[in-house]
């Protein structure tokens, strides 16, 4: 069902690295074009040149999205500079991991701000685009880590499940005029656990990534599945995980 996102304008936050880049690089090849957010320019330059090296379109706005201006001016861009905007993947996201008793606030104010607050600052500079248009797509990318909850990960998924409340209750107050997709990944080879700042958690955690992680290509399909279908079929929730994750 390629052909249902051939044409389609779809833009993607966190878009420099990970999943959101791997979605940028399959999106493009199948058509779309691609309106790229990301706070790291030289990456966001260095994507859009490989995308159109291989004949794909895409552009791109450097995006904090714990700025709500920011993602107004992601979408107002990809509107003016491609007439309209299709799909919008809220896919940026960070996480902190710790014990709840350790009391890292600041790492939880961070996750609540780019978690919670940047998805919602997406939703609400696309929803006006799409109920002008009647029609659009919102794709939220979660986590399992909100579907089994274990220890050092109960603020991350405390904010990745809000996401998923939030998702829910939109895809059913849409009524059909738009369509909104939750999609959970597990563990993913990317740079997520990078900035977890207890070295024993992060030591554990990318060990056990390197171990069963899937690639964020496989992500990428996910959100490639839900945009492909026909616009009056709504994928609601997609888990993606390793066979082998408990």
């Amino acid at each position: 069902m390629e052909h249902n996102i051939k044409g389609k304008v779809i833009t993607i936050t966190g878009a420099s690295s990970g999943i959101g880049e791997a979605t940028a690089i399959m999106l493009a090849a199948k058509g779309a074009k691609v309106v790229l957010g990301a706070r790291r320019k030289d990456r966001l330059e260095g994507l859009v040149t490989r995308i159109k090296a291989a004949g794909g379109e895409a552009a791109y706005v450097v995006t904090d999205i714990k700025k709500r201006s920011d993602l107004v001016q992601l979408v107002n861009f990809a509107c003016e500079t491609y007439g309209c905007l299709d799909v919008i993947v809220n896919n940026a996201g960070i996480a902190r991991l710790s014990r709840v008793d350790d009391l890292q606030v600041t790492d939880w104010e961070e996750m609540i701000d780019v978690n919670i607050k940047g998805t919602l600052y997406g939703i609400a500079a696309a929803l006006p685009v799409f109920k002008q248009q009647g029609s659009g797509h919102i794709i939220n990318i979660i986590s399992t880590s909100g579907i089994k909850i274990v220890p050092v990960q109960g603020i991350y998924a405390g904010t990745k499940n809000a996401v998923r409340t939030i998702t829910e209750a939109l895809r059913q107050e849409s009524g059909g005029k738009y369509r909104v997709t939750g999609i959970s990944p597990g563990f993913v080879n990317t740079e997520l656990t990078d900035h977890i700042k207890d070295e024993a958690t992060r030591s554990a955690i990318k060990e056990k990534a390197v171990q069963i992680a899937i690639t964020p290509e496989a992500i990428a399909g996910a959100v490639a599945y839900a945009i492909s279908q026909p616009d009056n079929v709504d994928v609601g929730d997609i888990v993606i995980r390793p066979a082998v994750q408990d």
